[in-house]
């Protein structure tokens, strides 16, 4: 045989066993082909995203550069995180424990309580970029991965050592501070320098002044991602590059373009506007602490409602740009086909529904978050799948799909693999999602969500939910569904 002829002969064998069999093949230089490069990851968080996007569906959301990612990879329609705040969530996903054996609960989890992380290293890995680095990996964290805005332990105020927030994970943390000089007066930005902590007052709702992406942090994170994937193609060292944008997490801050963009755009009241019948109600504390363009109620009137949601929308459509300049340059530098993109929301947010604001509950809207993964040779472009997934899932399926040489971890990893749904191989991993907030732990299975509020003597406080209702559900079918009712409490947790 002439030893041109053979990889055309690989080919065919290859496409002739994919249609007998339907399976799908990596080729080589792709995520999963044996003896192929080590994919990248590039893992894009961002705060406060809800499903308002239109892969989800909805029609009034800007996400062009969101939507185009999922028709190239997997968009998980029922992605549940495991805590409805951010710094626990981001543990959760980030060291692969769920709260029931972390206690993780707060902001601080990273820090602070019985859930920190040691500063020594380790026999394993205590979190997801430090087992990439430990295999070899170079791990650069831009923006919000963990709690803080940059990596780096400080207070809102400025205070703090800035001692690494997860030990032993990051090569670089090159978060730009731009005029705003630090990681929290990033976040809570405004135009030209101006910040919610710096002791001047500022705390206006939102603000649409800037005119250029760069005159706020995420514009300027999108632009230090794109440079270091450049240095990244140049090295040709596998990376893991964790990029978190703020927006759109309070305050409601974007460029003069996307307000006027989302004025044009029909947008429609909460689908349940009113206070629901529930022990997990919350006064949006956080919401209404800001200054307010409008008359400041509770619940706020019809028009200014629709004011506060077209901000969050703005904010989307900003950071959905951020994102497309991102993905455009990874494919512009060819670095795409090898690169596993997952873009991901800490947790949902209550946008008027329910008459709440924020997260901050164990309901639908606060733990429901977006998930996409493209993995390229692995995924089929423009699917959806239905499974009940959770962000602890993350860490084993990265494990799963990019093969690092050092796999130890400091603690057994609680989630699950999605590589199965991914391939195509299962429909289903788990019957239920399970989350916790403020004592709570609730499970939502395909058709009903269940909350109970354990207590020494048993269940305290316990809802149960018919999810065909819709996001917002009011009626409590606890005391009227007891078969129900006792399938669903068998799958809580035993702790």
């Amino acid at each position: 045989m002439k030893p041109h002829r053979q990889p055309l002969l690989l080919a065919v064998a290859l496409a002739i066993v994919t249609c007998l069999t339907g399976a799908t093949i990596a080729a080589p230089g792709v995520p999963g082909a044996p003896g192929s490069a080590k994919p990248n990851v590039l893992f894009i968080a961002i705060d406060d995203l809800r499903t308002e996007l239109g892969c989800y569906g909805i029609k009034h959301a800007i996400s062009p550069n969101i939507d185009k990612l999922a028709s190239q990879g997997m968009t998980f329609t029922h992605h549940y995180v495991q805590v409805a705040t951010c710094g626990s969530s981001r543990y959760a996903l980030l060291t692969g424990r769920s709260p029931s054996h972390s206690k993780a609960m707060g902001n601080n989890a990273m820090y602070g309580g019985p859930s920190q992380l040691s500063d020594k290293q380790l026999d394993g890995a205590q979190t997801l970029p430090e087992l990439f680095r430990r295999s070899g990996y170079h791990t650069i964290c831009i923006g919000k991965i963990s709690h803080t805005p940059d990596g780096r332990v400080f207070n809102y105020n400025g205070t703090g050592d800035g001692r690494d927030e997860m030990p032993h994970a990051w090569d670089e943390l090159p978060t730009p501070f731009g005029p705003w000089k630090r990681g929290w007066g990033t976040f809570f930005a405004y135009a030209d320098g101006k910040h919610r902590e710096d002791g001047k007052g500022h705390r206006d709702l939102m603000e649409f002044t800037a005119e250029k992406d760069e005159d706020l942090p995420d514009g300027l994170m999108a632009n230090t991602a794109i440079e270091k994937l450049r240095a990244m193609k140049a090295s040709g060292k596998p990376f893991f590059m964790g990029l978190g944008f703020f927006k759109p997490h309070l305050p409601f801050v974007a460029t003069k373009g996307d307000w006027e963009a989302v004025a044009k755009v029909k947008m429609p009241s909460p689908p349940q506007p009113e206070k629901g019948d529930t022990a997990y109600w919350h006064g949006s504390g956080e919401f209404y602490g800001y200054n307010m363009p409008f008359k400041k109620t509770k619940p706020l009137s019809a028009e200014d409602t629709l004011a506060a949601r077209r901000a969050y929308l703005a904010c989307v459509r900003y950071s959905d740009r951020q994102v497309g300049k991102v993905l455009a340059a990874l494919e512009e530098l060819g670095l795409s086909e090898n690169t596993i993109v997952i873009l991901w929301g800490d947790h949902g947010w209550h946008l008027g529904d329910s008459a709440i604001w924020g997260k901050h509950s164990p309901l639908e809207r606060a733990m429901h978050s977006p998930l996409i993964i493209r993995a390229p040779g692995v995924t089929k472009a423009g699917t959806k799948s239905e499974a009940m997934v959770e962000s602890l899932d993350m860490y084993p399926t990265l494990i799963d799909l990019c093969q690092p040489s050092f796999t130890k971890t400091s603690h057994p990893l609680d989630g699950l693999s999605l590589r199965p749904l991914l391939t195509g191989e299962k429909k289903t991993i788990r019957e239920a999602s399970t989350s916790y907030w403020g004592g709570a732990v609730t499970v939502r299975t395909a058709t009903h969500r269940l909350i109970v509020t354990p207590s020494k003597d048993g269940p305290r406080k316990v809802e149960l939910y018919a999810m065909s209702e819709g996001d917002d559900p009011v009626h409590n079918l606890a005391d009227k569904e007891p078969a129900l009712l006792d399938r669903m409490m068998k799958l809580l947790p035993e702790k």
